[in-house]
């Protein structure tokens, strides 16, 4: 686990005022990285690190003499349109990047008169997905989305056995996984009423959003040589913010016997800042399991997963409807969460992953599966707030939704804050329902 250093320091402001907004999701504590370019600009995309308002862009810096010659490398990497090949030179390598662009944008840095012609304001910037994502596995780490989904289906028998013994997962289909501010239209597949024989092809009716953290893996391993749990985070480059959309309806009749497919594989969006697990390691928290509970397999089992497995991080759902824009209605809060609460830790999602010799690539990425709380209104998707859409939620305009309806645009956040430490946020991952298509 990533031990606390000088970049945590709750003290460090930056020469960049907007970074030492209380408020800002990027101070200079944070640093997520990015793959952006300038809007209107016929330019490359390439790697970037949120300060504030601002972006630092890393390969102008590099030209400009911000860094030191040892970097030299791994900045040449930072000049691709991913950030593979730098999230696969490893922690070590991630950490020296991360000191040195805190050094370079400290108050009084001698790099300030260097560095503040590579900042692009955020406003002129539209992002990509910030890794070609070779392998993409969505986990169900959520005791509390798996108990009450399970109750919709199974009331005598919601959780089954297994899940209190192993990480849940399914492989999912990374090339429809999309950069926040996309819309994407409302998939067809075949659906069956509970009265009729036979199914239909239609569009979904029961559309919904998942809560979820994304997780981009760094430094990979060899095939047959398994990631032990001490050492699965130095393999976790950073977390983002993912929404892993879900027919319903489509997913109610395939998902038997072989799991999600096309009610799944249509859309899925993520927030275009990686947030580094160095920049979360003031929200690290003791993980526990219920005394009354099995306890994990030796393999799932350590020290410091116990001590602090956990991160401390807020997440929420915002939903605006096609009627609250017309009427210049911001979006509303349907949900907050928090990512505590996770059954399974990310040391432990990595290490099941691996434990059959499985070859993790960086850039795979692993989602957390939906992320719910303990109450009605910290649950992360519509199937469990409208309990399978019996009971609507209740907008502040007066509409209700059991499922989305095209026009809606949901927009995931996340956060991490304290007294002793600075707010350290994810940004958004947003996306708009469109209308179905037709088929022929």
């Amino acid at each position: 686990m990533t031990q606390l250093n000088e970049t945590h320091q709750p003290e460090l402001r930056s020469w960049v005022a907007s970074a030492n907004n209380q408020q800002t999701d990027f101070p200079i504590q944070n640093l997520p990285f990015s793959i952006f370019r300038r809007h209107g600009r016929n330019e490359k995309f390439r790697a970037g690190v949120a300060i504030g308002e601002h972006i630092v862009d890393l390969p102008a810096a590099h030209k400009a003499g911000v860094f030191s010659m040892s970097l030299t490398p791994m900045l040449r990497t930072l000049n691709k349109s991913k950030l593979n090949k730098f999230m696969g030179m490893g922690k070590g390598a991630w950490s020296e990047l991360r000191l040195e662009l805190s050094q370079a944008l400290r108050e009084g840095s001698p790099s300030q008169a260097l560095l503040e012609n590579c900042l692009v304001p955020q406003t002129q910037a539209e992002y990509k997905v910030p890794a070609r994502i070779g392998d993409y596995t969505d986990f169900y780490t959520s005791i509390n989305h798996a108990t009450n989904v399970g109750k919709l289906f199974r009331p005598d028998n919601p959780l089954l056995p297994n899940y209190q013994w192993i990480p849940i997962g399914y492989h999912g289909r990374s090339s429809s996984i999309e950069v926040s501010g996309h819309g994407f239209h409302r998939p067809h597949g075949q659906l069956k009423a509970p009265d009729s024989d036979t199914p239909v092809l239609a569009p979904c009716k029961r559309l919904d959003y998942e809560l979820e953290v994304g997780i981009y893996i760094g430094k990979g391993n060899a095939m047959g040589h398994p990631i032990g749990i001490n050492q699965a985070e130095d393999h976790v480059f950073g977390l983002c913010m993912f929404n892993d959309w879900s027919a319903r309806d489509i997913q109610a009749w395939e998902y038997q016997p072989l799991g999600p497919f096309l009610s799944k594989s249509f859309a899925s969006t993520v927030s275009p800042w990686i947030v580094t697990m160095e920049a979360l390691a003031p929200y690290r928290e003791a993980w526990s399991r219920p005394s009354d509970h099995p306890q994990p397999l030796p393999y799932l089992e350590s020290h410091d997963n116990r001590n602090v497995g956990a991160v401390d991080m807020h997440l929420e759902v915002l939903l605006q409807t096609a009627k609250m824009k017309a009427d210049g209605h911001a979006a509303e809060r349907v949900a907050l969460s928090n990512f505590n609460q996770s059954y399974w830790t990310v040391a432990q999602m990595v290490a099941h992953h691996s434990v059959n010799g499985c070859n993790l690539k960086p850039g795979d990425f692993l989602g957390s599966g939906t992320q719910s709380g303990t109450t009605a209104e910290s649950v992360g998707a519509l199937l469990e707030a409208t309990q399978g859409g019996k009971n609507p939620i209740n907008l502040s305009n007066g509409e209700q939704r059991t499922f989305l309806e095209d026009g809606d645009t949901v927009t995931l956040t996340g956060w991490c804050d304290s007294e002793t430490a600075p707010r350290i946020g994810f940004g958004h991952a947003a996306a708009t329902v469109l209308p179905a298509l037709e088929i022929e």
